[in-house]
């Protein structure tokens, strides 16, 4: 068994920035020639979620939209009350969804489906540039 990490570097925009980084974490794979294992995706930092979506316009759309509906970004939350820097939403949606992924590898594939691919979303309230840590456990 063997123990891989990486590290990928995104620029983002914020405000629920939704980034397509399957080809990067397949790239790694290739690299590193893991045939059977996992892999965890994982974003550092508190106000960015790691997931899987289908990359297409209309997801684009309604996955902003949904934050904005169940954690909307005009409210005052006690965060922003602490620190002054109005991104008390980016932590929830983070919470929420996530800043990590485990995929397993068979025969030297990521298990996503046809239609599914690995993203980054950045909720913050401004550009960032964002560390990705993927891991690959296997043989």
């Amino acid at each position: 068994m063997i123990c891989i990490s990486e590290e990928i570097n995104i620029s983002t925009n914020g405000n629920c920035d939704i980034i397509d980084i399957t080809d990067n974490v397949e790239n790694l794979l290739r690299k590193h020639k893991i045939v059977n294992g996992q892999c965890t995706v994982f974003s550092m930092g508190s106000t960015a979620g790691i997931t899987t979506i289908e990359y297409e316009p209309g997801l684009l759309k309604d996955l902003p939209d949904l934050f904005e509906k169940i954690i909307p970004s005009d409210v005052n939350y006690n965060h922003d009350y602490t620190w002054h820097d109005g991104n008390g939403h980016a932590h929830l949606r983070s919470a929420l969804l996530k800043t990590s992924l485990t995929i397993p590898i068979v025969e030297g594939n990521l298990t996503l489906g046809t239609w599914q691919q690995i993203v980054l979303i950045d909720f913050d309230n401004r550009k960032r540039k964002r560390k990705i840590i993927v891991q690959f456990l296997g043989i």
